[in-house]
């Protein structure tokens, strides 16, 4: 599907990381399974990092005795290896089987494998928490066995840990999973019914990581300050304890409000960046749908906003093909539940133009001829007309009613419609030579309006100018140019257009009973 300039720079999925928009299955399976495997094992390590840091130096607690020390120095590196370990290609593995039918060409999931690819994220998190509450309740007990008088600082932090680990790469793995998400979105229906976490808890999960969990650990040194085995700290180890959390605070507040600004900001760039693509004209935009939350729905409902627009303007170019521009948009200004049947009197010009022979053609020709032939003679008829602002109004079988003054108002109708019958004229002689055809122009009052049942009608002029054009293309057939109009659209047209006709006398035309002056062509358009 073609895109616009700003989407084709901006990935679809918000970030350049997840691939394009139509990677293979194959190629997909293998980056998703990098980027969690990669993300999980460096969140985990990190915040084992974080928490060896802060135990060890940021909280105000005896320090550890020889035996702490040696168990710690084997049961650390032990554990948070195994548990990365184990996370990793646990997670990752379970997330793949769940997730089994978005890496595999050509296959429409159902409803509850869309709910289930959604929930994946969630299931992460579970997961990864269930390994740090196992290492918190270890560590704990572990402390409890060799130094009790760290036990306490040891499960706070050990926790918080837990708590900040856990959300992070609850955030991480629904960012890696969006290209997964954006398939089990795909359907607009699915959207409104199949979501994840939506954007309130996600920012308290953020709120909870950045602010809640670093000044719980900030009061936790605080309170352990304050009982006996904290009382012997100094204003110094105070001020190394407040300086390292701040300093955690900081660096872990700034990514995780880069996070939470990426996954709200993103699906809103994709929304902005569609709509100035919809702005200037491009209908075919659409967007990946990649989030499962209220953003999603936008992303979701922008998606049938266009739809809808395109739906419209096909209606709209094909009710414009069946009854004219000019109709159509006349309609549209008004809205459907502004039409009425009934018309209105104006003075307009009428142009008709009817093919000579075209029986006898048929006759002799095949169908496939005859269609091409009537095809030529109808372009350039409404080419014609329309170059010169006026309204092909209906086909009659192989004639043309084209009128000008009406439904849009035309100051110089009177000429414009001559102007089209002089050029219609010289390109059917060169462009349409199988066949000749007379070109009658009228001018008078006319009703022009919506005419039949409310239910069905169309736009249409009735008059005597209508008749006249009628009866002036059937004599037209006879005279040199094979064009005639009458003296009155002439006169009305006036300079410099009345210099390309000449008085033909007159002549009664059926259905009058007084003569009607007549003109044709002072230079007649090429011989048939």
């Amino acid at each position: 599907m073609p895109r616009g300039t700003a989407s084709r720079r901006r990935s679809p999925f918000g970030s350049r990381i997840l691939g394009p928009r139509d990677q293979g299955p194959r190629q997909l399976r293998v980056r998703i399974q990098v980027l969690l495997t990669a993300m999980l094992v460096t969140t985990n390590l990190v915040g084992a990092l974080v928490v060896f840091v802060v135990n060890t130096w940021a909280i105000p607690s005896p320090a550890p005795n020889h035996a702490m020390v040696l168990a710690l120095a084997i049961a650390i590196p032990t554990y948070v290896v195994l548990a990365a370990v184990v996370g990793a290609v646990w997670g990752t593995t379970s997330s793949l089987r769940a997730l089994r039918w978005a890496t595999q060409p050509e296959v429409d999931p159902d409803r509850s494998q869309r709910a289930q690819a959604l929930r994946v994220p969630l299931s992460l998190t579970s997961a990864q928490f269930f390994i740090w509450l196992v290492g918190t309740i270890l560590f704990t007990v572990l402390t409890v066995l060799l130094q009790p008088s760290r036990a306490v600082g040891t499960g706070l932090t050990v926790g918080i840990g837990a708590v900040v680990v856990s959300g992070i790469a609850y955030l991480l793995t629904e960012f890696t999973l969006r290209p997964i998400a954006a398939r089990a979105l795909a359907d607009v229906k699915v959207t409104q019914r199949v979501r994840g976490v939506g954007v309130g808890p996600r920012m308290a999960i953020f709120w909870t990581l950045g602010t809640g969990a670093p000044l719980i650990g900030l009061m936790v040194t605080a309170i352990l300050a304050l009982t006996p085995a904290g009382s012997d700290a100094t204003l110094a180890q105070l001020a190394v304890v407040t300086i390292i959390v701040c300093g955690i605070v900081l660096v872990f507040g700034f990514l995780l409000t880069d996070l939470n600004a990426r996954s709200v900001v993103a699906p809103l760039l994709s929304v902005r960046d569609a709509m100035q693509e919809v702005e200037h004209g491009r209908l075919d935009t659409d967007i990946v749908v990649y989030d499962g939350t209220e953003l999603g729905q936008l992303q979701s409902g922008f998606n049938s906003m266009v739809h809808g627009l395109r739906d419209r303007e096909q209606i709209r170019d094909l009710f414009g093909r069946h009854v004219g521009q000019e109709v159509a948009a006349a309609a549209a200004a008004l809205g459907a539940g502004e039409i009425e049947l009934g018309g209105e009197t104006r003075v307009c010009s009428v142009l008709f133009v009817d093919l000579v022979g075209s029986t006898t053609y048929a006759t002799e020709h095949g169908p496939a001829e005859v269609v091409a032939v009537l095809n030529r003679f109808f372009g350039v008829v409404v080419d014609e007309v329309d170059r010169h602002h006026g309204l092909v109004n209906k086909f009659i079988g192989d004639a043309v009613l084209a009128i000008f003054g009406a439904p849009v108002e035309h100051p110089d109708h009177a000429a414009a419609a001559l102007s089209a019958a002089r050029a219609t004229a010289a390109r059917l002689a060169v462009e349409v030579p199988e066949v000749g055809a007379g070109i009658g122009v009228a001018t008078g009052q006319v009703v022009a309006g919506n005419v039949g049942h409310e239910q069905r009608f169309e736009y249409t002029v009735i008059g005597d100018a209508v008749n006249s054009a009628a009866r002036l293309t059937d004599l037209a057939k006879d005279v040199p140019g094979c064009v005639l109009a009458s003296w009155d659209t002439v006169a009305a047209a006036g300079p410099p257009e009345d210099a390309h006709w000449a008085p033909y006398g007159e002549t009664t035309l059926r259905g009058r009973s007084t003569p009607t002056r007549l003109a044709v062509l002072q230079e007649s358009p090429l011989k048939r």
